[in-house]
This record gives structure tokens, C-alpha cells and sequence, in this order.
């Protein structure tokens, strides 16, 4: 790949390009992009208020129209806001806005929580930064003048809108953001932390899934793979009609043991995760893509040159590895797919693991969809950019994509808040030691609920 710019420390991930230092503006004419010509209308919210707050709702001007919005002030407010950003919503024209999880146990704390439909569905996350800072900025407007400015303002999101709540504490995005907000802390949950790697993940397992299962492409984008699931899959699950499917003994197997390799390496759940039809589905609804993130993007971001595709976990890959590799299709990603703008954010915002407030992760063991591998990446980010010490991430021991209780959220909430208003950094678990990943009991520190199918964490 053509590194762009005169940078001294310059780092690859997945296929499009991730810098340390200033972004170079991308000011070469560029054709309209898919995602511009889209219509989105936004729905009137019709949340109900609780007990002991004012809530506020209706439309405003966002990023790419107008935008739903909530807003909940407490009888006794604390004077602090949490922003919320909620996850992909699909491809769908109408716009809605829904509360947080915690949203009554913001409220019993005193806390102003907002949130925003974004005024775009997709995977629009340069939508969903600008309209959700531009809700924070317009929070004593759209509350009708009652409160004074926030004294801190903070941001959690989840999966699509984890990617959001790390995009918008980065010092990329607060340089070229069109509305600039100054977080206090960040808590993105379940979250797509490196882009990049993401749709590097869906287009690397839908590929190998594809060869695995016996009818390999021979051009990229694979444009029958859909017409092709059916049969793909037959030749890898011995079953996959229920929750949860049953990979055959030889290429099923294999192909589970290369996305293991992909994912973050050998960890609990993971065999669980591997398992949920419901995130295989969602999974191979990706094969075929043409790399553009449908039409976020003009241009092909998927490329494997170089990867190596491993089912064990010897040193070396073996002699049917190296012969699969070569099998295999290979196919090169456009440089200039997600460049910086002169216009503002990227396309795809980029994440770099450039932030100064204090940032809470946390993630589920067996998430298959967004895999576990995010946290290990972003602290890699961190370490090289001396940021690791703001940074706090925990494991949790679930299947399922986003699959936190309550006890967890609150105490991840409550931790994050103390530390963002000065006290001590909270306890996290070491996400990159293979040997302490790879335990059988990893992810008990902070996992509170056994789910069904995963072993207990008692002693």
C-alpha cells in the first residue's frame, strides 16, 4: 500500500490506512457517494416520560437531514449530560430514537442523559458523531432554556455507536469534526474499535467460508455468494436450522479455527459464539460485498494480500496451510477508499487510539460479529501512542453481540464515572497475553451472570 503523506510513524491495520500524525486532506475531486443520494425520514419519538424527570423529544437538523431526539433532565440534576449513541440500525429510511439501557439508573443519579436517531441509517458513523455532537451542543436550546450549559459532558455508546463514543474522543475527529465537542470520558461498549479490521473480519471469513465450502471465487466482489449460502453452508454445518449450528468435522472445523485465528486467539466462548446462528446470519449476509460498506464508501476498502489463513496454532503454518494459501483468492483494496477530507470527517472516521480523557471498554468473549480482536487492536493503538494509561477494558464472559446484564453495565458505569470525575483508574483485564486470554477462567473478574452454556466462574 502507498503510505500517504511525509509521516515518521505510520500504522496498517486491516486495509485502509491509520496515522499517528496530522491527517493529509483528501481535496481530489471525488464522485458522489451512494449513501448521499439516500432519503431518511425521521419519526416523531413517542417515548413515554418516568417519574421524577422532564423529557424532551422531537426533530432537529443533523448531518444529513433532520433527526430525532431525546432529552431527559432529572427533577435534581447533576448538572453532568451522557450523550448516547445507539448501534447499526440498518438500511431502512425511517429514523428512530430509543433510550439507554440505564437510563432510569442515570436519572436515580441525577444525571441528563440525549440521544439521536442520526439523521442517516447504515453504517454511517461520520452521521452519527456530527449529530450526536451537535445534539449536546444544542442541549440548552431543544430543553427550552430551563438549564445552564452542562458542566461536563460525557459519551457511551454501544457496537455501531461504540465505534461512534471512540471516534468522537479521537484527536482526528476533534480537529475536523463540523461540531466539536470536548467529552469528558468515553465508554464505548461492545464496540467496533478498528474499522478497518471490522469489515477486514467480514470480508475474510465470507471469503474463506466461501473456499471452504466448496465453490471458491474466482473474482472479487463474489457476486453469487448469496445465491450460493445455501449450499456454502451445507458443505460446512452438519447443522444450521436452529440457534445454534454445528460445524462438520472437517471444513467446518477448519473454518472455525481460522476465524478463532482471526478473532483474537484461543479464549472461552468463543466456541459458543462461533455457534449462534443469529450472528452467522449476520455475518454471512456480508458475503459478496463490494467493499464500499454499501455505498458509505466510493471505492473497495477490502484487500487480503498478505493475510495468512491459519486452523492451527503451531509457529508455522503447516504444508496444507501453505497450499490453501495459495488456493485462496486475493484481491487489493483502493489506498484512497476512506482518505482524509477537507469537508470534515472521514467517511469512516478513523480511530487511532489518540484521546486524553479517561475511556472505559468492555466486550463479551464470544461476540462473533464484533469480534473480541477490536480490544486488542485498540490497545495495541493505545500502547504506540502512550495512551494506555486513560484506558480501562474488560471481558465478559457471553456469546452473544452486546450481550451485557445490568449489574454489569452499573458497575462499569459507575466505575467509569468515578474515574472521569477524578478518582482512581478502575481495575481492567489484560486483553493481548495469549496465555492469560486463553484461560479457562479469563473474564470472570467482571462477568456477574453465568449464561446458559458457559461455564460458572466459581473457584
Amino acid at each position: 500500500m502507498n503510505l500517504i503523506g511525509p509521516c515518521a510513524t505510520t500504522l496498517l491495520i486491516g486495509t485502509l490506512l491509520l496515522s499517528s500524525c496530522a491527517p493529509v486532506l483528501n481535496t481530489a475531486a471525488q464522485p458522489g457517494r451512494e449513501q448521499d443520494t439516500r432519503v431518511f425520514t425521521a419519526a416523531l419519538p413517542t417515548t413515554p416520560s418516568i417519574a421524577g424527570a422532564t423529557l424532551y423529544k422531537g426533530l432537529y437538523a443533523g448531518e444529513h437531514g433532520q433527526a430525532s431526539y431525546l432529552i431527559e433532565v432529572p427533577e435534581k440534576w447533576n448538572g453532568k449530560l451522557v450523550m448516547y449513541a445507539h448501534g447499526y440500525a440498518g438500511m431502512g429510511a425511517a429514523l428512530t430514537v430509543s433510550p439507554p439501557a440505564l437510563r432510569e439508573y442515570l436519572v436515580s443519579l441525577g444525571y441528563a442523559w440525549a440521544a439521536s436517531s442520526y439523521s442517516s441509517n447504515y453504517y454511517d458513523v461520520r452521521s452519527g458523531i456530527e449529530d450526536t455532537n451537535a445534539l449536546a451542543q444544542q442541549f440548552a436550546a431543544l430543553t427550552q432554556g430551563k438549564y445552564a450549559a452542562p458542566t461536563a459532558t460525557y459519551i457511551m455508546g454501544v457496537s455501531m455507536g461504540g465505534n461512534v463514543a471512540a471516534a468522537a474522543v479521537e484527536a482526528e475527529t476533534l480537529a475536523t469534526a463540523r461540531h466539536k465537542v470536548n467529552y469528558a470520558a468515553s465508554m464505548p461498549l461492545c464496540a467496533v474499535l478498528d474499522p478497518p479490521y471490522e469489515f477486514q473480519w467480514l470480508g475474510d471469513y465470507t471469503l474463506n467460508a466461501q473456499e471452504l465450502g466448496g465453490y471458491g471465487p474466482s473474482t472479487s466482489p463474489a457476486s453469487g455468494f448469496q445465491t450460493l449460502l445455501p449450499d456454502i453452508k451445507a458443505g460446512l454445518f452438519s447443522d444450521s436450522s436452529g440457534d445454534l449450528w454445528t460445524p462438520n468435522t472437517v471444513q467446518g472445523t477448519r473454518l472455525r479455527d481460522i476465524a478463532l485465528n482471526l478473532t483474537g486467539g484461543p479464549r472461552p466462548v468463543f466456541d459458543l459464539g462461533f455457534r449462534v446462528g443469529a450472528l452467522q446470519d449476520a455475518v454471512l449476509s456480508t458475503g459478496g460485498s463490494d467493499g464500499t460498506l454499501s455505498g458509505i464508501l466510493t471505492k473497495n476498502s477490502y484487500g487480503n494480500q498478505g493475510a495468512v489463513y491459519r486452523w492451527t496454532q503451531g509457529d508455522t503454518p503447516t504444508p496444507a496451510e501453505v497450499a490453501y494459501n495459495q488456493a485462496v483468492l486475493r484481491t487489493t483494496a483502493d489506498p484512497s477508499a476512506n482518505l482524509p477530507r477537507a469537508d470534515g470527517l472521514r467517511w469512516l472516521p478513523a480511530i487511532h487510539a489518540q484521546f486524553k480523557v479517561p475511556v472505559l471498554t468492555m466486550h463479551t468473549l464470544g461476540d462473533f460479529y464484533v469480534p473480541f480482536a477490536h480490544e486488542q487492536h485498540y490497545l495495541k493503538m493505545a500502547q504506540q501512542n502512550g495512551t494506555s494509561g486513560l484506558l480501562v477494558q474488560r471481558a465478559i464472559r457471553a456469546a452473544g453481540h452486546c450481550e451485557f446484564v445490568g449489574p454489569e453495565l452499573v458497575e462499569a458505569f459507575n466505575d467509569w464515572m468515578k474515574w472521569a470525575s477524578g478518582g482512581p483508574k478502575p481495575a481492567g483485564d489484560d486483553v493481548m497475553t495469549p496465555g492469560v486470554v486463553a484461560d479457562t477462567k479469563y473474564g470472570c473478574q467482571f462477568t456477574r451472570t453465568t449464561r446458559p452454556g458457559v461455564d460458572p466462574c466459581t473457584p
